[in-house]
């Protein structure tokens, strides 16, 4: 009996397992891309733990405080009191820096993870009946994440972080009627105010946190009752219990969940920290020093969401002025503050989560399908991914103007028009190769029977 068998029996003497072998059983199919899921869910215990290292020493508070940290240049200044904080976990706090630089990159990839996982999910149909419910959560996780992440940027409240949560508290001051009483129970009042910091952080260190953790229950919950989909089969599979056949998705050919499937846990759980850590050992992070502490007088040269609000930066830059309008009779303002940062990101975020319902299926399906076989699915998929680059482009139009030697003015009219167009495009391509490509194959299959 090996060392693995003795261990088992250990526990099982001890805790009953065997009576819950059904479970210990369950499989999981052995291909990498259905992995993501888990980097996600590790990336976010990473994010918990780093959390609860820096809230020991950071101060939510925007009172001013005299400075005697290592930080020269601030030396005997008074500062806000979360500014000062950041400084002192970044300089001062043994390993202080190395975890914040842990935090932020396990916050970059558990919504990067989340992003290629939904990617997968849609490309191979795997959202498709009984599964519409999962992809549901999944939509409400990516949006978590984002805002778990966007509480937390503004944090440090250096003079970079302040002015990109002012461009959110105008947001929410841009919503008609109830915008004022969102930027209260949001930002705690007009921004800046003493109760900004606490506001956001305790949606960052609790709220927010708690929302992802139900959601990831409830997630892992529908995945355990409905069993993971899989991969069509090339032919019938012989295993320990017998064979099953190549078209019977009603079982799962896989690796069972304890030990095989544990183990692989565990590797993929210390690459996602080893690859962390070395991003968190060689790259720099947001340098609240270099910008300091928030000046309500100044603005940053450069200001720019992180990637994954990239897109929601560039509705708001190309949107034109004129698309704002007076409700008649009402007095209700709609601004194109509200039209872009508001209206079409809930548009985006709406038609993402009502995709299953779309593209509707009454019979459940198990089995994940090529996307090369399924043209229509994947033009759309193409050209929503080209939607967010293009308004991922327009978010930085001032640096493409530099590029360029020319103005805004000049490119954000090419841009406005690329994000309709471009999407278009490249999902009628995408549509019109795959369907070439769907009956030369059938042409294939009758020459091959004649």
């Amino acid at each position: 009996m090996s060392r693995l068998d003795d261990a088992w029996a250990y526990v099982d003497d001890r805790l009953d397992l065997e009576r819950d072998r059904g479970f210990f059983g369950k499989a999981f199919p052995a291909e990498d891309s259905f992995l993501l899921g888990e980097v996600a869910l590790f990336c976010f215990v990473v994010l918990a733990l780093t959390g609860v290292f820096l809230g020991m020493f950071f101060e939510p508070s925007t009172s001013k405080v005299t400075y005697e940290g290592s930080v020269a240049q601030f030396q005997g200044q008074d500062m806000p009191e979360a500014f000062v904080s950041v400084l002192n976990i970044t300089y001062d706090v043994p390993y202080g820096m190395f975890i914040r630089r842990l935090h932020h990159w396990a916050a970059h990839l558990f919504v990067a993870s989340i992003g290629l996982h939904m990617l997968r999910v849609f490309f191979t149909g795997a959202y498709r009946n009984p599964r519409e419910p999962n992809w549901v959560v999944g939509t409400g996780l990516a949006v978590l994440a984002m805002g778990a992440a966007y509480t937390g940027y503004a944090l440090p409240f250096d003079e970079f972080a302040s002015t990109a949560t002012g461009i959110g508290y105008n947001l929410s001051n841009s919503i008609p009627v109830v915008g004022g009483l969102v930027g209260k129970v949001v930002f705690g009042g007009e921004f800046p105010s003493s109760a900004t910091i606490p506001r956001l952080y305790f949606l960052h260190v609790l709220v927010i946190p708690v929302l992802i953790t139900g959601l990831i229950v409830v997630h892992m919950a529908i995945l355990l009752r409905q069993k993971h989909t899989e991969r069509a089969r090339d032919g019938n599979v012989e295993t320990e219990r017998g064979v099953v056949d190549a078209d019977d998705d009603d079982t799962i050919v896989g690796l069972p969940a304890f030990p095989n499937q544990a183990a692989v846990s565990a590797v993929v759980f210390f690459l996602t920290l080893a690859t962390l850590s070395l991003l968190a050992g060689f790259l720099p992070v947001h340098n609240v020093a270099a910008y300091g502490p928030n000046n309500p007088a100044g603005t940053p040269e450069l200001i720019m969401p992180d990637w994954f609000l990239m897109w929601v930066y560039g509705f708001l830059k190309i949107l034109p002025q004129w698309m704002a309008f007076t409700v008649p009779g009402t007095g209700v303002h709609v601004s194109t503050e509200f039209v872009g940062g508001i209206v079409l990101p809930t548009a985006v975020i709406g038609a993402v989560a009502l995709w299953p319902f779309v593209d509707r299926h009454e019979e459940p399906t198990h089995f994940t399908a090529d996307p090369l076989d399924r043209p229509w699915q994947t033009a759309v998929g193409v050209a929503a991914v080209v939607f967010v680059m293009v308004a991922s482009i327009a978010g930085m139009n001032n640096l493409l103007a530099d590029a360029l030697g020319t103005s805004t003015g000049v490119v954000n009219p090419v841009l406005l028009v690329g994000i309709v167009v471009a999407p278009v495009v490249g999902g009628l391509l995408t549509y019109r190769v795959l369907r070439d490509r769907a009956g030369s194959a059938r042409g294939s299959e009758v020459v091959a029977d004649e």
